[in-house]
């Protein structure tokens, strides 16, 4: 049953999450207003609050006389979110560029006192995926990749790094935005490539350390797309 304000929106949210499970598939019909309302333990007026939040969407539709349908399990994407997806993939290939190269110079020029800073800025970014809000893991991502470039010991690298990240963390929050509206989950397998990363630069490895760069941003942007 649904208790908590906003009720309509939460009523949405909930045959939303019907509807992904399978309840009901793309050209089935809904029940009819007062079963659901009964279902959810809302208003008839909060359900067909809640359809049209969902019509909106394009997930369900409305049809005079016949009732209301399911025409695709999940919201259509804004065109925003679209453009988005553009504009990320660009700065992606940006920091193949930059950071595959930091990786490999890194892997050869590191220091005792570079591989400190990285296994601390590794251990911050870990805390901060499990604990912090966006804007708080995203800046924690970006002290660790600036640490690995640091490590590279390139100042004009170094200088081209911080010009970019302003672009790069919002490229960063409009990746979580278009992953998952809200919350703090982020993949374990992200911050285990990142460790990887660490690996290589501490076993003076450059050509793992650059593919390890490689194969984590590349990864990202072929998701994106």
């Amino acid at each position: 049953m649904i208790r908590r304000h906003p009720l309509a929106e939460q009523a949405a949210d909930e045959l939303l999450r019907r509807i992904g499970a399978g309840e009901w598939t793309p050209g089935d019909k809904l029940p009819g207003e007062t079963t659901l309302a009964t279902q959810l333990g809302v208003g008839r007026s909060t359900i067909r609050e809640a359809v049209r939040e969902l019509a909106g969407q394009r997930v369900l539709e409305s049809r005079q006389g016949a009732g209301v349908f399911v025409i695709a399990t999940q919201p259509a994407q804004e065109w925003e979110l679209v453009l988005h997806r553009a504009d990320i993939t660009d700065v992606l290939e940006c920091r193949l560029a930059i950071e595959t190269e930091a990786a490999r110079l890194a892997a050869n020029r590191r220091t005792p006192a570079d591989l400190r800073l990285l296994r601390q800025t590794l251990a911050a970014r870990d805390a901060a995926a499990r604990e912090a809000e966006d804007a708080e893991y995203v800046e924690a991502d970006l002290v660790f990749h600036r640490a690995v470039v640091t490590a590279a010991h390139n100042p004009v690298l170094a200088e081209l790094f911080d010009t970019f990240v302003p672009r790069v963390r919002r490229a960063m929050l409009d990746m979580l935005r278009l992953d998952r509206p809200s919350g703090r989950h982020r993949a374990t397998a992200d911050q285990v490539a990142h460790e990887s990363i660490v690996d290589a630069i501490r076993a003076r490895d450059p050509e793992r350390a650059t593919l390890r760069v490689r194969s984590h941003l590349s990864g990202i942007r072929d998701t994106v797309r």
